[in-house]
């Protein structure tokens, strides 16, 4: 039997298993839309957009025409890892201890993919220097690709102003799109939370659930997702409504290996050879793909006053 320990293993399945569920509970844009299997080399999606509607053709009249557009649309796999330096008992130690650290550097690499996932998609962003990357498609990135017009400035400041945001939205993307999701920031669902059924802000409150940081799942029937990925770093983004079921399309294209490194300097750090500090290095990397199937399904909420995107950085 191999040792779970040596150089480039998998993760037992059943840690596997248990990091895609992780990773669930910690994306927005993962609760929100279906996962399907990508390929490594990218999934090539159609979409098909029929403008007119059908028509009706009396006996023996002629048939006519309807408008057809087909749009390809690429969803590449970008290579995501995190790796960290852990004390060369873990070599040495009983089993129960190895699977301890395991189980331990699963469970924050999980949240890292799914925080990971939101940031990439929402803001085009690298997570870990939180500037924008050219790796990913502008195309692909709610912040890039979502339209002018379909952007809802919020004043927080205003009686109700939340729930107004929300309502303008929708109507925004109803007569293309269905509305089966929204993502929003914490700050803006505590404004949404204080939404009464007056105009003074004095009446009883439309969304309890929401009250205390509550996380409800749905409101109104339409799930929701309040996560701090929403407004990432600088953003001024308070929320992302769309049809998330249909239009955005995101997959894991590898399995996610484990690799122990015991020598050299793996992550180019001023701490130096491994060995010479008694140290071995966990690194585990994964392959996930994401892509915004029509920018017109979607609408997004900002903050009065729309800042700039942070400073664009090569791709990595």
């Amino acid at each position: 039997m191999p040792d779970v320990v040596s150089r480039g293993t998998l993760f037992d399945p059943t840690l596997v298993k248990d990091l895609i569920t992780k990773v669930a509970g910690k994306s927005s844009l993962i609760k929100l839309a279906n996962q399907e299997p990508v390929a490594f080399n990218g999934n090539k999606y159609f979409t098909f957009t029929m403008d007119d509607e059908v028509n009706m053709v009396a006996e023996n009249a002629a048939k006519a025409r309807g408008g057809m557009a087909l749009s390809p649309k690429t969803v590449v796999p970008i290579k995501v890892e995190y790796g960290a330096r852990v004390s060369d008992e873990f070599m040495y130690g009983a089993e129960e201890l190895k699977l301890d650290i395991l189980r331990q550097f699963n469970e924050g690499y999980a949240k890292k993919v799914a925080r990971g996932l939101d940031i990439m998609a929402m803001h085009r962003m690298n997570p870990r220097t939180a500037t924008v990357s050219t790796q990913i498609d502008a195309a692909n990135a709610f912040d890039t690709a979502i339209d002018q017009a379909n952007i809802v400035e919020y004043d927080s400041t205003v009686t109700n102003g939340a729930n107004e945001a929300i309502e303008e939205a929708a109507a925004k993307i109803a007569e293309y799109a269905d509305l089966t999701g929204v993502a929003m920031s914490r700050d803006f669902a505590r404004d949404l939370a204080k939404t009464t059924n007056d105009e003074e802000g004095k009446g009883a409150r439309m969304y309890p659930e929401l009250r205390w940081g509550g996380n409800p799942g749905s409101l109104n029937g339409t799930p929701v997702d309040v996560n701090s990925t929403v407004s990432f770093g600088e953003s001024d983004d308070k929320a992302i409504v769309g049809d998330f079921q249909n239009f955005f399309r995101w997959g894991i294209a590898k399995e996610i290996p484990l690799e122990v490194i015991q020598y050299g300097n793996p992550d180019n750090s001023e701490d130096g050879d491994l060995k010479g500090h008694n140290q071995v290095y966990l690194r585990a990397e994964t392959y996930i793909g994401f892509a915004i199937m029509d920018p017109a399904a979607f609408a997004m909420i900002v903050a009065e006053g729309e800042g700039e995107q942070t400073e664009e950085q090569p791709a990595g």
